[in-house]
């Protein structure tokens, strides 16, 4: 191993505790059991991680942005905190009780005691399963007591579901549960405004500042949409909703500080119009690409200087596609913005060992950062494409699917973006590379991302798409070398299939459909579980920790 892949600061890697018995330990004046939870990590948990430093160019930035960023990072601590409050609770209540350091940087890491990339197993002794409604439901609570209350906020984006002095279910919105939290995110953001001489990055500073206090997201993300000479640019508020693996329903804080990388985006502004027309190729029923695809598709890439929350929880994040809100993507558009500094981070650090591993040597040249780029950058344009709505009347395709919706979106995303690379280079829009390169460096892309494990979306639909892909001949494996070789005329055809069933099953909301074929083709089968822990024993990080701050960036 290279370097000490654990590597959360200076902090020294320590064994695990070999007996199963919390130890006795004398926590100073701490008003809380004496008991220290026992480490369970191994060795090869420790080397889960390695880090990178997040920084850009601090000289194609103004003394203005050099003003901002600080309080945009500061915004983006209090959704640190607000994060772990919906994903475990009392964050400093965890860190009391743990004596072992590899085992504190663990939980910062993961945001909790169980390891995100391991299906949330816990990785201290005692402290239980991981409720799949995390903090945002109570844990008594049944599936049935829930889908038999009669209010009208119990799906909201944006509410917790509580219990009252009675034992009712009640709902309590973000902003009155963190009234005091968001009201000081809030100013930040209006300081930061007033700060900002760019008319539009003002207003929508300051319409996201209405947003965290009032927990209505729509004109601000609008607002967001219309930004189009802003250098620097900030994600911020509850987002996503890969935390709540019990509905689905509940979003999660979390914060991105971007700076802009303005070569990049121009190279990419070209493709958004092409998006109508794609839609229009899908290979599916007509009725299942009858949605319009928004006039102001944007595609920008940017260097990410601070990340909080649930995008930093265990894997990174390393493009996003916002909003999530149907009506306005139909209406206003999408920006797909890459984070190229994160990108290039896990595509030296992992993704390149990954497939010294186990691509073929003869198909190792089309292994490139271009192509990785290229692949995750489609990846989020086409979350775009499709179908947002059912096509006989169950509502969206994420209320029809509930809990398998985030997984099953995140394999349409990854297949669909792969046949759009296809067609874009079959009409001559791509002239870097070969698409070669993007069909090997996505199979290696598949082994990267099905180490995030079962209990992320994202590990769930590389699963359903590397079995998929087996069973119908896309690659093949030869036992003595222990290596792959794409075949591509065959992965081409999977492409094709595997896009038009996805996106019949989010056309006609079949929830049964989708669990189906979770259960059949989402699971790790002996050969890959030999590859994966072939990768462990190489001591190739699964993800990586950043560093990051006004320190790191020497503001």
């Amino acid at each position: 191993m290279k370097k000490s892949l654990i590597a959360f600061g200076a902090i020294a890697m320590l064994a695990a505790c070999s007996s199963p018995q919390p130890e006795q330990v004398e926590i100073e004046e701490t008003p809380v059991e004496p008991a220290a939870y026992s480490s369970l990590l191994s060795d090869t948990d420790k080397q889960t991680y390695t880090t990178f430093k997040l920084t850009t160019d601090l000289s194609l930035l103004s003394e203005e942005d050099k003003q901002i960023i600080p309080l945009l990072i500061e915004a983006g601590e209090i959704m640190d905190g607000l994060f772990w409050r919906e994903s475990f609770g009392e964050k400093d209540s965890l860190m009391a009780l743990i004596s072992d350091p590899d085992a504190q940087a663990f939980a910062l890491a993961n945001y909790g005691p169980w390891d995100r990339l391991n299906d949330n197993q816990p990785f201290l002794y005692g402290v239980g399963e991981k409720p799949l409604g995390a903090q945002y439901y109570p844990t008594d609570m049944t599936k049935e007591e829930f889908e038999s209350l009669n209010n009208p906020h119990k799906t909201s984006l944006y509410t917790f579901i509580k219990r009252d002095d009675q034992g009712r279910l009640i709902h309590a919105y973000f902003h009155e549960e963190f009234s005091e939290e968001v009201q000081e995110a809030a100013n930040l953001l209006r300081e930061a405004a007033a700060i900002s001489t760019n008319t539009s990055f003002k207003f929508y500073l300051e319409q996201r500042a209405k947003a965290l206090e009032t927990d209505r997201y729509n004109a601000s993300d609008i607002a967001w949409l219309n930004l189009k000479d802003n250098h620097i640019d900030v994600i911020i508020g509850p987002i996503e909703n890969y935390e709540d693996h019990l509905y689905g329903y509940k979003a999660a804080h979390e914060c991105y500080v971007l700076v802009k990388d303005l070569e990049w985006s121009a190279r990419l502004d070209r493709y958004k119009d092409l998006l109508p027309g794609l839609q229009t190729e899908l290979p599916c029923n007509e009725k299942y690409k009858q949605d319009a695809i928004g006039s102001n598709a944007q595609l920008n890439a940017y260097d990410v200087v601070f990340y909080a929350g649930d995008c930093n929880a265990g894997s990174k994040t390393i493009a996003v596609n916002l909003p999530n809100d149907e009506t306005i993507q139909q209406q206003h558009g999408t920006r797909r913005s890459q984070l190229k500094n994160a990108m290039r981070a896990k595509y030296d650090m992992i993704l390149e060992p990954i497939a010294d591993e186990l691509i073929d040597e003869s198909q190792r040249q089309h292994i490139t950062f271009d192509a990785f780029f290229g692949n995750t950058m489609f990846h989020e344009v086409a979350h775009g494409l499709g179908i947002k709505n059912t096509i006989n009347d169950n509502g969206t395709v994420r209320e029809a699917l509930k809990d398998q919706a985030s997984a099953l979106e995140e394999g349409k995303a990854d297949i669909l973006g792969l046949w759009m690379v296809t067609r874009l280079f079959e009409m001559g829009e791509i002239e870097e590379g070969v698409v070669e390169d993007n069909y090997v460096t996505f199979l290696a892309g598949i082994f990267r991302s099905v180490r995030f494990g079962a209990s992320s979306a994202h590990g769930k639909a590389n699963m359903l798409r590397f079995n998929y892909f087996k069973d119908a001949g896309a690659f093949a494996y030869n036992e003595a070398s222990g290596k792959y070789t794409v075949n591509f005329d065959a992965m081409q055809e999977a492409v094709s299939s595997l896009s038009s069933l996805i996106l019949q099953l989010q056309g006609d909301g079949d929830y049964d459909g989708v669990t189906a074929l979770m259960n059949d083709k989402g699971l790790i089968g002996a050969q890959l579980q030999s590859d994966l822990d072939k990768l462990d024993e190489a001591g190739i990080p699964v993800d990586v920790i950043f560093e990051q701050g006004t320190e790191a960036l020497g503001l």
